[in-house]
C-alpha cells in the first residue's frame, strides 16, 4: 500500500472491524436449542445470509435493527421453531454486543494518524456510535443506510459515501474501502470508483466471484494492512 496515493480510508463496519459472524452464531444459540438442530457453523451462517438478504430487499432501506428482528422471524418459521416477537428484538438488540476483531481497535488508531476514517454500514447511526465507542475511535465520515434509505450493496449508499469523502476534499482515487465481502462491498465500492481492499481474514485468497475491478489489495487482518503501512514509512 503506497500511504502517499491515499488520504481517506473508508470501512465496513460488520466483517472489517466487528466479527459479525461471530456475533450472530452466539445470538442464535437460543433459536438453535428451540429448534433442537445441530447445524455446522457454515450451514448456520449460511441460513441467516439467505434470510437477511430476504429481510433487507423486501425493506429497501430503513431500520437494520428491523430488518435483523425479520430474518430471525424467517429463520424461526423455516425451521418451524416459533418464538415470540420479543425474541426477535432480542436477537436484533444483540448487534451491539457483536465483538470487535482483536486487532481493529489498536488498528484503527493507528491509521488515523495517517489517513482520516470513514465508515458506511447498514446500520443506524446509534448502532454505529456504540461501536465508535468500543473501537475508541472517532470517524471523520460516518454514512449509514438509515441516512440514505438504502442497504448494501445498493451503490447509492457507496455513492453517497464518495459525496461525504468529497466534502473532505479527497477524490475516489484518494480514498480506499476495505471490506471482506466482495459482493455487499468491494463489487459496488468499484462501481463507485474507490480503490478497494479485501480483508480476507481467512486468508483462503477466495477468488471465484472476484475480478481485477473489484479489489485492488489483499490483507489477511487490520494489523497486516498496518504493517505494510509501517514497512512502506521505513523504505
Amino acid at each position: 500500500m503506497q500511504q502517499t496515493d491515499y488520504r481517506v480510508l473508508s470501512f465496513a463496519c460488520f466483517g472489517a472491524l466487528i466479527d459479525r459472524d461471530s456475533g450472530i452464531v452466539t445470538a442464535l444459540r437460543p433459536l438453535v436449542r428451540r429448534s433442537g438442530r445441530t447445524p455446522r457453523r457454515a450451514d448456520l451462517l449460511e441460513a441467516f445470509d439467505r434470510h437477511e438478504a430476504a429481510a433487507l430487499d423486501a425493506r429497501r432501506g430503513g431500520s437494520y435493527l428491523d430488518a435483523l428482528a425479520d430474518a430471525h422471524a424467517r429463520m424461526a418459521r423455516e425451521w418451524a421453531a416459533p418464538c415470540p416477537v420479543a425474541e426477535h428484538r432480542l436477537f436484533a438488540s444483540a448487534v451491539t454486543d457483536w465483538p470487535a476483531f482483536p486487532d481493529a481497535a489498536g488498528s484503527l488508531q493507528y491509521l488515523k494518524r495517517y489517513f482520516r476514517l470513514a465508515v458506511l454500514s447498514n446500520a443506524d447511526r446509534e448502532t454505529i456510535r456504540t461501536v465508535s465507542r468500543r473501537l475508541n475511535v472517532s470517524f471523520d465520515v460516518v454514512c449509514s443506510a438509515q441516512d440514505n434509505g438504502a442497504f448494501k450493496p445498493d451503490v447509492r449508499l457507496f455513492e453517497a459515501l464518495v459525496a461525504r469523502i468529497g466534502r473532505l476534499g479527497a477524490t475516489p482515487e484518494q480514498s480506499l474501502h476495505v471490506a471482506a465481502s466482495l459482493p455487499h462491498d468491494l463489487a459496488p465500492a468499484a462501481a463507485a470508483g474507490l480503490a478497494c481492499v479485501w480483508l480476507d481474514r481467512d486468508a483462503t485468497a477466495r477468488r471465484t466471484n472476484a475480478t481485477p475491478e473489484r479489489f485492488d489489495y489483499v490483507f489477511h487482518s487490520l494489523a497486516h494492512l498496518v504493517r505494510e503501512h509501517q514497512e512502506h514509512l521505513r523504505s
